[in-house]
This record gives C-alpha cells, structure tokens and sequence, in this order.
C-alpha cells in the first residue's frame, strides 16, 4: 500500500481533510510531522488540528497564500477569485518540492511552469455543458485531479458534476453514463492508461460524450500540474458557456450570499 509507486519519498503519509482530524478522525501526534495546507487560515478545522499538533510538539509547516504571517512554506498572493486556482495549484508544487527536498524523485520538477504554460495558451478543450452531468477521471494521482476539476466546475458555473478514479467510476458509477453525459478522462501516461482508455470507450458506446486530456510528457507524477490546470480551464470555459461569474462562489445570485455565510467555515 506504501510502496515506492505511491509514497516516492520512501516516507509513510495519508492525506486528511482538516475537519475529519479536527473531529477526532486521524490527527498526527508526537513523533509525526504535519503539512497543512490551507488557503487563508480563517477556517476553523485547519486551525483548531494545528493548534492541537503544536502543543503536542508536532513539527508543523504551513502551505498557504503569500504575506501571511503564520505560512511557512508560501504560494501566492491572496486570490480574489474564491475558486482559488493559483493557490491550489501552488500548493500541490510546494507539496512536491518537500517531496523532492525529503529524497522522492519525480520527474524534472523545473518543467512545470512550462507545461502549465502550454496548457493555458493551448486551444481550449471546447467541452459544452452537458444536460445532466460532467463526469471527470483520471487514475493514480489524477483521481485527485478528477476531484479537482469536479469542484471547480461546480464553483464557477454551478453545473452538476463529480470526479471519481477509474476504478470508482468502472465499480457502479459508469452504469449510469448516457447521452445526457459527458465524460472528460485525464491521461497522465500511467500504468492505467489502458484502463482509462477501456472506461472512455464503455462511456462512449453507452452514449455519452468523451473528451480525452492527456499529458504524460512530464511522466505520471508531475502530469497533475498540467493536467490541474486543463481541468480549471474547463471550469472557466463552463462558466462562459451558461453565463456565470466564475469567481463568485455562486454570490452573484440573489440571497445565495446570506444563505451560505450564515454556516460558520
């Protein structure tokens, strides 16, 4: 479960939504080091987990926007965008340069902005919002990327959408596909490549529409980035497409502001 293909820096880490540990869900403790990874600091749960790690003596560092005066490790300047694009994808690039810096070998790291430079100046993918769901999946590290596309496209046009890993997709999901779907598969060049492929083409026999983003030129680990940023392409595109504002967090109706502010975050 920890080897080499997964966990590169021979290190043993999970991933944990700050409110799952906040809540008694798995926390680190002495001995452990906690990376926190957040884009403001205001919100409660990522608070309340670092409070408690520093005062078990856990070695913390902090991921998080430029100018603030608790990150350790900094990403960008505060975004005006609640879609928070820049600082996501700044984010996981810190992540794996702590990764390179603790022995992983990843790829040529130095390549990335170049890559996610290519991808924005590249025609775009030209995806039109489908009648009832955009389906996102990748494989390996890029079920994450699905996930991310997934919650970006909901952020800025507001359309239904979800992003499962293949093998989530293939085990129940994938049944549901029709022609009232499209279907947007991530190819980072993995061992799973194949298996996107197979899924693409079930989805595409059962009528929905598919749409392949591939970029494995940087080798699987380090695709995420270019691929992160085709999907928050999507995400704009999608808003163009049904007339939202994309940066809005669904503000930009009436009354939806006082609705979601009124839930402490």
């Amino acid at each position: 479960m920890n080897g080499p293909s997964r966990r590169p820096a021979g290190i043993d880490a999970i991933a944990v939504q700050a409110a799952d540990a906040a809540a008694g869900g798995p926390r680190p403790s002495s001995g452990d080091s906690l990376i926190l990874l957040s884009h403001t600091g205001a919100k409660r749960a990522a608070a309340a987990v670092l409070a408690r790690a520093r005062e078990q003596g856990v070695q913390c560092v902090v991921v998080g926007a430029a100018g603030r005066d608790d990150v350790d490790l900094a990403t960008v300047e505060r975004e005006r965008s609640s879609a928070y694009t820049a600082s996501h994808t700044a984010a996981i690039l810190r992540l794996a340069q702590v990764a390179v810096a603790a022995g992983a070998d990843l790829g040529p790291l130095d390549r990335v902005p170049d890559a996610v430079e290519a991808v924005l100046a590249a025609d775009p993918v030209a995806i039109e919002p489908p009648q009832r769901l955009l389906e996102f999946t990748g494989a390996g590290p890029n079920q994450w990327t699905a996930a991310e596309g997934a919650l970006k496209v909901r952020e800025a046009a507001r359309i239904a959408t979800q992003g499962l890993s293949a093998e989530q997709l293939l085990h129940g999901p994938a049944v549901a596909l029709d022609e009232r779907d499209a279907l947007v598969v991530l190819d980072g060049g993995g061992p799973d490549a194949q298996r996107l492929e197979d899924v693409a083409r079930a989805a595409q026999a059962n009528g929905a529409r598919v749409h392949r983003v591939a970029h494995g030129e940087l080798g699987e680990p380090l695709s995420i980035f270019p691929l992160t940023a085709a999907v928050q392409r999507i995400a704009l595109e999608c808003a163009g497409a049904v007339g939202t504002d994309p940066d809005a967090f669904g503000y930009d109706v009436s009354g939806r502001r006082q609705v979601w502010e009124a839930i402490a975050l």
